[in-house]
C-alpha cells in the first residue's frame, strides 16, 4: 500500500483517522497507531513485518543491556552497529558483492536471490540512532517496548522518511496535542505533497522512462537534456511530496516531524543544496559518521577525507549499484573544491544558481542511470557540440503534449523560492492584512488538488515511489 493509491487515499487512512480520534487516551491511540502501522507494512511486505519487529526488539534490548552493563556499553555498541549494518548488507548488498567477487577473482558465486524489504534502510537508521544516542546519554533507554516499536514502524514515515531521531519525538510519543487547526494544517500538507507526486512527479516520470529506455543511437541532445530534466524535477517532486505526507499525517496524529527539503534548487552552492535535501539524511551521516570520524577538526586533508567517505557512504546508502557510488563522490568532490575557494558565492545570483542547477543535474543523470556507460551516453548527448538529428530529435518531440508541457512549466515555477521573494519585496504586509482571505483560497484549491489527485490515481497512472527502493 503505498501513499498515492485510491485503498490509501480513500480507505486506510480515513479509516485510521476516524477510529484514532475516537480513542480515549494517549496509550490507547498509540497501541493503535503501532497496530495500524504493522497492517500497512505487512499489506506490501509480508513477512517482513516480522524482521522490522525483530529490528525494533533487538536495538530495544540492546539499549537496555547498557544501561545495565556499563563498563561493555562500548563491546554492546559495537555488536548493535555491526548487527545493524550486517543485516542491512545482506539484504542490500548481497549481489552487489558476489558480483564483484566473481569479477576480481573470476569465482562463480551464486547471486543470492533475496528481495530488498521497503524501507529497510530508514528504519535500520533510525534503530541505529537511537541506541547510539543512549550509548552517549543523550536519551534514556526507553522501557517500554511498545514506544520503540511505535518510533520504528510509525507508517507516516516508515518507508521513505524522513529519518526521525528518537530524541525528537520522545517526549510526543507520551505527550502529543491535536487540535482542529492542526488537523487541517496537516491534510492540507498532505494533499500538497499527495498532488506534487501525483500531478508534477509522475507526469515527469513519463519522459524521464522514455528517454533512460532508449538505446544510445536513439539519444539526441533534445532527448537527453528532456530527458535529465525531466528526471530532475520528478525525484524533487517524488521525494518532496512524500516527505510532506509524512509531516502532514504525523501533525494530523499529534507529532512534529522536522521539515526534509528546503526549496534545494534555489541553493547557491552544492554545500547548501545538502543542507536543504534530504535533510533527515544529511543530518544522520554528519552527526552519525562526519563527527566520529573527526570532522573539520583535524586538519584540511583529514576533512576532505573525511567528506568523502561521508559521501561514498551517501551514495552507497542508496542502492547495490557504483552509479550512486559515483553520484555521491561527485558531490562530495564538489562541496570539497568549493571550500578550496572562499569567496564562493553565498548568495543565490545567475551565476551560481546556473552552476548549481547545472551540477545537480549531471549527478542525477549518473543517479537515473543503469549503468555508468548507459550515464555517460546520456551525458555525451546532452553536451554532444550540438548535434542535431532531425529524425531522431521529431521522435523526442512527439513526447512534448500539452500536459507534459504544462506540467513542466508548472513544476520549474515550483522550484521557485517565490515566498522569499514575496518577503523581500515589501508586499508581505498585504499577505498579512488578508490572511483569512488567503487561508481560505488556499484551502480551496488543496480540494480542487485533492480531486484532481484522486482523478489521476482512478485513471490508472501509477508510477512508484523512487525512494522505495531504498
Amino acid at each position: 500500500m503505498v501513499f498515492s493509491s485510491i485503498s490509501f487515499v480513500c480507505v486506510f487512512f480515513p479509516l485510521t483517522v476516524i477510529i484514532y480520534y475516537l480513542l480515549p487516551s494517549v496509550t490507547v491511540r498509540n497501541y493503535f497507531l503501532v497496530a495500524s502501522s504493522l497492517v500497512f507494512y505487512a499489506y506490501g511486505e509480508g513477512q517482513y513485518v516480522l524482521l522490522m519487529i525483530a529490528c525494533a526488539f533487538f536495538n530495544y534490548v540492546s539499549a537496555r543491556l547498557m544501561t545495565h552493563f556499563v563498563k561493555a556499553r562500548r563491546l554492546l555498541l559495537f555488536g548493535v552497529v555491526a548487527s545493524n549494518l550486517g543485516m542491512l548488507g545482506i539484504f542490500k548488498y548481497s549481489n552487489m558483492i558476489a558480483a564483484m567477487v566473481n569479477k576480481l577473482v573470476n569465482w562463480r558465486l551464486m547471486l543470492p536471490d533475496i528481495r530488498l524489504p521497503v524501507g529497510i534502510s530508514f528504519f535500520t537508521f533510525q534503530a541505529l540512532s537511537y541506541v547510539v544516542d543512549v550509548y552517549r546519554g543523550k536519551v534514556q533507554a526507553e522501557k517500554s517496548f511498545l514506544k520503540i516499536l511505535l518510533y520504528i514502524s510509525l507508517f507516516p514515515q516508515l518507508i521513505a522518511g524522513p529519518i526521525i531521531k528518537y530524541h525528537s519525538i520522545s517526549e510526543q510519543i507520551d505527550n502529543r496535542n491535536v487540535n482542529l487547526d492542526k488537523m487541517c494544517q496537516g491534510m492540507r500538507r498532505f494533499i500538497i505533497g499527495l498532488s506534487k507526486k501525483v500531478l508534477l512527479a509522475d507526469t515527469m516520470a513519463v519522459a524521464a522512462d522514455y528517454v533512460f529506455a532508449l538505446e544510445q543511437g536513439e539519444l539526441g541532445m533534445l532527448a537527453a537534456w528532456t530527458g535529465a530534466v525531466s528526471y530532475m524535477l520528478q525525484i524533487y517532486f517524488d521525494f518532496s511530496g512524500y516527505s510532506d505526507m509524512a509531516i502532514g499525517m504525523g501533525r494530523i496524529f499529534g507529532f512534529n516531524f522536522a521539515e526534509n527539503f528546503q526549496m534545494p534548487y534555489a541553493a547557491a552552492s552544492i554545500q547548501m543544496f545538502w543542507k536543504r535535501w534530504h535533510i533527515s539524511l544529511t543530518d544522520w551521516f554528519r552527526e552519525y559518521l562526519y563527527i566520529p570520524l573527526g570532522g573539520n577538526r583535524k586538519g584540511k586533508a583529514r576533512t576532505w577525507l573525511n567528506r568523502m567517505i561521508v559521501f561514498f557512504c551517501t551514495g552507497l546508502w542508496h542502492g547495490a549499484n557504483w552509479t550512486y557510488v559515483v553520484w555521491g563522490l561527485f558531490h562530495g568532490a564538489l562541496i570539497s573544491l568549493e571550500t578550496v575557494f572562499p569567496n564562493f558565492p553565498k548568495k543565490l545570483n545567475l551565476f551560481s544558481h546556473a552552476y548549481v542547477l547545472l551540477a545537480v543535474c549531471i549527478g542525477f543523470v549518473i543517479f537515473r542511470a543503469d549503468t555508468m556507460g548507459q550515464a555517460m551516453a546520456v551525458l555525451s548527448a546532452m553536451f554532444g557540440c550540438f548535434e542535431w538529428n532531425a529524425q531522431i530529435e521529431a521522435a523526442t518531440m512527439k513526447t512534448y503534449n500539452g500536459l507534459f508541457l504544462f506540467v513542466f512549466v508548472v513544476s520549474v515555477i515550483c522550484t521557485m523560492p517565490i515566498r522569499e521573494w514575496v518577503e523581500a519585496s515589501g508586499v508581505q504586509w498585504i499577505m498579512i492584512r488578508n490572511r483569512q482571505v488567503i487561508s481560505g483560497i488556499g484551502y480551496l484549491c488543496t480540494i480542487i488538488l485533492l480531486a484532481l489527485c484522486i482523478m489521476s490515481m482512478a485513471g490508472g497512472t501509477y508510477h512508484t515511489f523512487i525512494y522505495f527502493r531504498f
